[in-house]
């Protein structure tokens, strides 16, 4: 089994080439950096190498020649993702990313959704991966189809990349998107609210947030409505990224605050009839978990099964399966009615 890790320099992308390496699966290193691919290659053991610019296709594609799979981690995908997805097309590689960007989610899975040969995958990282797992499981659970569906990232302030902050501060100016009636809308951001949060005293501020799972749940979830939403206070801190504070974010968190930190998604369903379930899934060190989700997940579709075209994790994988699949890395779950 071949995997390619693209971006494999920046920080996730490290992450993801050493979970190949921990799994015996020597990773291909794909990015435009070639000293900065050795760097990576000389910590993960037996590594090949291939140098790649963005902005060449056929590069591109020949990179990913021969490849099952390839992990893109290289954002903002806004702007970078879809040259990557069109040469694993064109290469017949089987593609996922770990974006969190959701115009860019919806835009994938709208415009590859009838691509045939490979799957497309994108979000399969700690929020947009365990949030729609977690959303289908969910949605099941209530027995009927959901009036309103929130999904919700409730981690608390906590250990960020400078990819990370330059990714949310290259989106930050769109309005998060709202799924009712039929279709996806643009709603305006910073609506209040307040949710119980398992395991937190009282009610918690919450604050509506463009997640990856408005764009993801509707297209396997029959909801009248799907919303989503974070803390407030994580919201303010994601509205003040400006271009120096972005720059000022340390590359590589620090270790201590990266297991300290833990992430939540968590999933609300209601009928017309006011039953509710709810779910949640949690886990500590956000994005050594999304190496693990991603290359979990491209290492599920190399091995055939998964439907082709852009699809979300809840319709390329067996949602229960693939959360229980997390539990030894720490990650608990649970779906309850309310």
């Amino acid at each position: 089994m071949k995997i390619a890790v693209h971006g494999a320099s920046g920080f996730t992308g490290s992450l993801a080439a050493a979970e190949l390496g921990r799994r015996g699966i020597p990773p291909i290193l794909v990015g435009r950096d070639e000293r900065r691919l050795r760097r990576v290659a000389g910590t993960v053991g037996a590594a090949e190498i291939r140098v790649a610019p963005l902005d060449d296709h056929d590069a591109l594609t020949g990179a990913l020649a021969g490849c099952d799979a390839v992990v893109n981690c290289a954002g903002p995908f806004t702007s970078l993702g879809e040259p990557v997805i069109r040469a694993a097309i064109e290469a017949g590689c089987h593609y996922v990313d770990t974006t969190g960007e959701q115009h860019y989610v919806h835009r994938v899975l709208k415009d590859f959704r009838d691509v045939e040969g490979i799957t497309i995958v994108p979000a399969l990282a700690d929020d947009g991966g365990p949030g729609d797992l977690i959303a289908a499981l969910t949605a099941k659970h209530l027995g009927s189809s959901p009036a309103d569906l929130l999904i919700a990232d409730l981690r608390l302030p906590g250990a960020t990349s400078r990819g990370t902050a330059r990714s949310m501060a290259a989106v930050g100016f769109l309005d998060p998107l709202e799924y009712a009636g039929g279709t996806w809308s643009p709603v305006a951001g910073g609506t209040p609210g307040t949710i119980t949060v398992p395991g937190e005293p009282g009610e918690i501020a919450v604050t509506t947030f463009a997640l990856p799972g408005v764009a993801l749940a509707p297209r396997h979830i029959p909801a009248g409505r799907v919303r989503s939403a974070i803390r407030t206070e994580v919201a303010g801190l994601f509205a003040s990224l400006t271009e120096e504070v972005v720059e000022s974010v340390p590359e590589i968190p620090d270790e201590k605050d990266l297991l300290a930190a833990r992430w939540m998604m968590l999933a609300r369903a209601t009928d017309d009839r006011g039953r509710q379930a709810q779910g949640w899934v949690t886990g500590a060190d956000a994005y050594r978990m999304t190496a693990v989700i991603a290359v979990e997940g491209a290492r599920r579709l190399a091995a055939g099964g998964a439907p082709s075209g852009a699809r979300t994790p809840a319709e390329a994988f067996d949602a229960a399966g693939f959360l229980d699949y997390l539990e030894p890395f720490g990650v608990t779950w649970d779906v309850t009615d309310l």
